[in-house]
């Protein structure tokens, strides 16, 4: 296709988002994708429990994966989003099947980092397929992920630890190219000190319960947004949906035709 001034467009133009959620475990990520706009679920662990939602069941290779995106992207449905459960069990599919790609053995058997970067061409051919479902029938994607505690060098402090999705290294980088919020799910903590004797004080982590989101980076965890969103919103699909401006815009269009 020539590109001419009549290709143009807004670059503004409301189209699905792309969000990856990663938290501690139990926390309710995979609540929160069933609760998203008419979701289907690509699971590569057995994460639904007792939630009720469309599943194409346990896929176990990444094969499989691509098949399932391909039937959404080729099949008439009414799905709204795609909910891929979760991105750390999918990863090991990834290795296999770059591994399988290359007559190796496993991801290891390439030398040292090699493997790693090699399957960064499988992960974006996954991209390619959710991107397409984005594109071009508009839907939206959430990217689940467990939640791990790594040591972050920074270059302007001391290195410390802080939560980041349970991936590669280089994985995760290209994840987070790939979304346009990397929302980080966890408890309202509060710390406690307690005077034990001797002179000396303990301090202790306290959970009020409360389910929290975080969109904006802290040293304690990893997160961004594009769409402005408040840094701490409560974990519930209606919350995030009203700052994402998708949701937003479909729902005054929807309220001005009443």
């Amino acid at each position: 296709m020539a590109i001419s001034l009549a290709s143009l467009r807004s670059s503004t133009s409301l189209t699905p988002p792309r969000l990856l959620l990663y938290g501690v475990a139990g926390i309710g990520k995979t609540k929160l994708g069933a609760d998203s706009d008419r979701p289907v679920f690509l699971q590569t662990e057995d994460g639904l429990g007792r939630i009720e939602a469309p599943t194409f069941g346990l896929l176990r290779s990444f094969d499989q994966v691509m098949e399932a995106l391909g039937a959404l992207y080729t099949e008439p449905h009414d799905f709204g989003t795609v909910v891929v459960d979760s991105l750390d069990w999918l990863e090991p599919l990834v290795w296999q099947h770059t591994a399988q790609l290359h007559n190796q053995p496993n991801i290891e058997a390439f030398g040292y980092g090699k493997g790693y970067a090699a399957a960064l061409d499988t992960w974006r051919t996954f991209f390619d397929g959710t991107n397409a479902l984005r594109d071009e029938r508009g839907m939206a994607v959430i990217l689940i992920a467990h939640a791990e505690i790594r040591r972050f060098d920074s270059p302007e402090t001391e290195p410390y630890d802080r939560y980041q999705p349970k991936l590669h290294r280089s994985a995760s980088a290209l994840v987070q190219e790939h979304v346009d919020a990397v929302l980080f799910a966890n408890y309202r903590v509060t710390t406690l000190k307690s005077d034990v004797g001797f002179n000396k004080k303990v301090v202790r982590g306290v959970s009020g319960g409360d389910r929290l989101l975080h969109t904006v980076e802290r040293p304690a965890f990893l997160a961004k947004n594009r769409f402005g969103l408040p840094e701490t919103l409560p974990l519930s699909w209606p919350d995030l949906a009203a700052g994402i401006p998708f949701y937003a815009n479909a729902n005054a269009t929807l309220e001005a035709r009443s």
